[in-house]
């Protein structure tokens, strides 16, 4: 049996401007810290390897230092319950184009290569699994339409 795979892509947005793209990770508070931050930054890396025009881009200090940029936009960490995450995850993966959605399913945790995750992922339902976290970047509109109800973390 073949694996589903698709090849790597980078998203091209049909928006003109890095200022018409929005971004959200929402993680559920009742995992341990560390878990929550693993949760999002690997979300995060997710979003940015999707998104190229959210980061991508070097700075250069006063003293010649060379800098990778981490956000060209604001990325809040939001939260809500496993049922709302999955939810909202299943929302957004509805809409086909001008968007990223990075799901951060509570089965990878387990697993300790990425190849173990690309060889479970296709035998798995996503709207049955426990989902710790979500990365969202598209429209502005679209992603306050999912995200405008969720609280901060904090």
């Amino acid at each position: 049996m073949g694996l589903a795979i698709r090849s790597f892509q980078r998203k091209e947005f049909a928006m003109s401007k890095i200022s018409e793209i929005r971004t959200a990770i929402i993680v559920n508070p009742q995992l341990p810290v560390g878990l929550m931050a693993n949760t999002a930054g690997a979300i995060a890396i997710g979003l940015g390897a999707r998104v190229q025009d959210l980061g991508a881009r070097t700075l250069v200090d006063i003293e010649g230092r060379e800098i990778d940029v981490s956000s060209r936009v604001p990325v809040p960490i939001l939260q809500a319950d496993g049922e709302a995450i999955r939810a909202l995850m299943l929302k957004a993966l509805e809409r086909p184009d001008d968007r990223a959605v990075v799901p951060f399913p509570a089965f990878a945790r387990t697993l300790h290569a990425y190849e173990d995750y690309e060889a479970s992922l296709p035998q798995k339902d996503l709207s049955e699994e426990v989902i710790d976290g979500v990365g969202l970047a598209g429209p502005a509109k679209w992603v306050k339409s999912l995200t405008g109800s969720l609280k901060l973390l904090r």
